[in-house]
């Protein structure tokens, strides 16, 4: 459902605001869609990764000459086989702000699946048989786990290679395990504390977890007829790939070409440009096309995972309510590798601290190397672990107050009009961009999931028996694409029937992009969505886009769109006003006609045919590049309602309610579906989702069976509201929708569950165990 704004101050859109049928809907009812791996070219080979035994090693001796020698083998690669470029693996933009501490193959590992030797083979079995062929001599070396522990004066060294650095100037010293380190202050926290009548603090811990996409990381390559590299790769950012792939290989980018077919989910994880250089590396070795695939257990090992974080909060008020102070410190573990570690712990603060006008402020964050799993982007991307923090304290601020948690926020969220210094103190990956709020809704938000929810009714009812219940919420805030960073381009031309080919760099990876940036184009165009062909992310044919990550397709790209359909528009009125005879201003589009006074009429085939074939013969066609200059936040209020059983334990998410303030939702069907999945996502985070390892760092929990998710199955009842607002900045009003429900679960559920039982979860997941142990420890205290 949607809370509309005043129809008289809202423009009759004709495709935009509807849901229209995705374009690629049909192909998907039939199963027809081509995904990477759907396709098999004549001598195809098959990669296999050897993966480290050893959290911390170095590979004194390797030797593949056995594994070459076996039938069907044709090609084993270690890290003697390929060059020694340093590179980081995060699909960013370029300077990339994470450390170049990574190597095609390397002669030391630095964590459990870790790579150590690839080969290539006629049929998978050979490939697995091969890498049990690979002799390898190590030199076991001391690891270290706990991301804390690992910033310690004499803590193991895991980057003690002389290439590792960043290419920006940021704090960054391997020789500590410190791969980011961010602070900022404003005002006088110390005082604000000081001063202050009630003042709280608490420690809050977030897990690893893995983004399990149904498809894992899957790439093919192979040379085509002019000898070019071809990448076909399921990924979010095909540019960033084309370039990290030719920097790693040192081969030349314009020999190089990188396809995003369709993607089976990404989440952020398919932000890594991972299985690329080593694919690229056998294809260069045997000539032939190659296909890496990851096992789902790789994928749980050597894919990409949420950083865990240690958040200390402490936040300072007056009696009557007034906010007074905040400090936020982190320490993030980034894994073996630095992807990604200097954006993410950033956000934890930048996309939090905003959301609440404190005078007072402190951030002061630290990302460590550990020998365990790679971090990287993940939906949420740092707001996840700074909300779960900000939006539980905020529930004992109010409670220390007397004051009700909708009625505390409510008192104290930023407004439209409004700055915070934060916005200009902290970007991702170097100081942000100063920023007004030009839309916001998180008012009705609040208010309309609370009213949906049935806050006041059930709140402080948990109810007799062992079953008790509780309601929680929790307010949110993101952003859309990264200001004076992303970047997005568009294409239009016009085809002889009146439709039009869109080509757009932005990668759909089944979040329906490509039917939205279709709708934007056919609003400005005044035509049909199905009058739009749309082609996206192909390096050698569509134009350049950073890719699907910080929130920015529909808001970044969508505006390159429109812009390139506003000329093609413009070129069509100008065509057709030279076949009337008339000026352009007098005509207007409408029903794939150009319409003009007194009743003329020319068809978009009538203008196109004339452009093409007649006087002053042209294409029409358009290109639009935008950057972003500002990030405008989408806004949310979640509502949790759970059941706690008090003997076992178990938490149960019985109904949810998603306020969402997303601007002009282009598809509200499609932005439900972005909003229930993130929710879904978001709660499996919270209630088990958790990497279990033994004393050596390995991952025990590699399957499906022991590594828990939420699925349709454990589906609650979750409501959306979508709450419109318009920002100017953005196309037709439209914000992001896609990451920032994926925030609300863990913190809204946590304040559910002290609402039903009366204790603080502060360590997720939150487990049937930690819950009795939270009941037990409260008994003991009472006693």
């Amino acid at each position: 459902m949607s809370v509309q704004r005043d129809p008289a101050q809202k423009p009759d859109y004709t495709e935009v605001g509807r849901s229209v049928e995705k374009v690629d809907g049909l192909a998907l009812a039939c199963g027809q869609p081509v995904y990477t791996a759907d396709m098999k070219p004549p001598g195809m080979l098959y990669a296999r990764v050897l993966r480290s035994r050893y959290a911390h090693a170095r590979i004194k001796h390797i030797d593949g000459s056995k594994a070459l020698a076996l039938p069907g083998v044709k090609a084993v690669l270690t890290h003697h086989d390929v060059p020694r470029i340093v590179h980081t693996t995060a699909g960013q933009g370029f300077p990339e702000p994470s450390p170049y501490d990574t190597f095609v193959l390397d002669n030391k590992v630095r964590f459990v699946g870790d790579r150590v030797a690839a080969v290539a083979a006629e049929t998978r079995e050979a490939a697995a048989e091969a890498l049990k062929h690979i002799e390898v001599e190590y030199e076991q070396l001391e690891p270290i786990f706990d991301a804390e522990a690992a910033l310690e004066p004499g803590a193991p060294v895991i980057h003690d290679e002389p290439e590792a650095h960043i290419p920006i100037p940021v704090p960054y010293d391997p020789t500590r395990n410190l791969v980011a380190q961010v602070e900022f202050e404003v005002g006088d926290v110390e005082k604000a504390f000081a001063d202050a009548d009630i003042v709280r603090g608490a420690r809050y811990t977030t897990p690893y977890a893995q983004h399990v996409p149904l498809e894992p990381h899957v790439c093919m390559t192979w040379f085509d007829d002019n000898g070019r590299l071809v990448i076909r790769t399921s990924t979010q950012v095909p540019f960033h790939a084309r370039r990290i792939v030719a920097q790693a290989l040192d081969f030349p980018l314009r020999k190089i070409r990188v396809i995003k077919p369709r993607v089976g989910g990404g989440f952020g994880t398919k932000q890594e440009v991972l299985l690329e250089q080593l694919c690229a590396s056998l294809t260069l070795k045997t000539g032939r096309p190659v296909l890496f695939e990851y096992s789902r257990a790789e994928e749980w090992i050597s894919g990409r995972v949420r950083h865990p974080q240690a958040l200390t909060l402490k936040t300072a008020v007056n009696k009557d309510g007034g906010i007074q102070g905040i400090l936020l410190k982190t320490v993030m573990n980034t894994g073996a590798y630095g992807s990604h570690g200097l954006t993410v712990v950033c956000n934890t603060g930048s996309k939090t601290l905003p959301l609440y006008r404190w005078p007072n402020m402190k951030f002061d964050a630290q990302t460590a190397y550990t020998n365990l799993p790679v971090g990287g982007a993940y939906r949420g991307y740092g707001a996840t672990q700074g909300a779960f923090a900000m939006e539980c304290q905020m529930d004992e601020l109010a409670e220390a107050c007397g004051l009700d948690p909708v009625e505390f926020r409510l008192r104290h969220i930023i407004k439209n009009g409004e700055s915070s210094p934060v916005f200009k103190a902290l970007g991702e990956g170097k100081p942000g961009v100063e920023q007004v709020i030009t839309s916001t809704e998180l008012e009705t938000c609040l208010k309309v999931g609370a009213e949906a929810s049935g806050w006041y009714e059930k709140r402080g009812k948990p109810g007799d028996g062992p079953i008790k219940r509780g309601i929680g919420l929790a307010a949110l805030m993101q952003g859309s694409s990264i200001p004076h960073i992303d970047m997005a381009a568009a294409s239009i031309k016009m085809n002889e029937d009146g439709s039009f080919n869109l080509h757009v760099g932005a990668t759909d990876l089944g979040t329906g992009s490509d039917t939205v940036l279709a709708q934007i184009a056919a609003e400005v165009l005044q035509i049909p969505t199905d009058y739009v062909i749309v082609y996206s992310s192909d390096t050698d044919i569509t134009p350049f886009d950073v890719g699907a990550y910080a929130s920015s397709t529909t808001y970044l790209s969508g505006q390159a769109v429109r812009d390139a359909a506003l000329d093609v528009r413009g070129q069509v009125l100008d065509r057709a006003a030279m076949m009337l005879g008339v000026h352009a201003s007098t005509l207007r589009v409408q029903g794939l006609s150009v319409v003009g006074a007194g009743g003329k009429e020319l068809s978009f085939s009538d203008v196109c045919l004339h452009a093409m074939y007649e006087d002053e013969q042209v294409q029409i066609a358009a290109h639009a590049s935008k950057i972003s200059h500002t990030s405008p936040p989408p806004f949310a209020a979640h509502y949790a309602e759970v059941e706690v059983d008090t003997e076992l334990g178990s938490v149960k998410v019985v109904n949810y309610v998603a306020a969402v303030d997303c601007g002009q939702a282009i598809n509200p069907k499609l932005a439900e579906g972005q909003t229930e999945g993130a929710v879904l996502n978001g709660i499996s985070y919270t209630l088990c989702e958790e990497y279990i390892f033994n004393a050596r760092g390995r991952m025990w929990n590699d399957d499906f069976n022991y590594y828990k998710i939420f699925t349709t199955r454990d589906y609650p009842d979750i409501k959306t509201i979508l709450v419109e607002s318009h920002d100017p900045t953005g196309p037709f009003g439209a914000k992001s929708v896609s990451e920032i429900n994926i925030n609300g679960p863990m913190p809204a559920i946590s304040n559910a569950i002290y609402d039903a039982i009366g204790v603080r979860m502060r360590d997720a997941p939150f487990t049937a165990e930690k819950v009795l142990a939270a009941l037990k420890e409260k008994q003991s205290q009472s006693e």
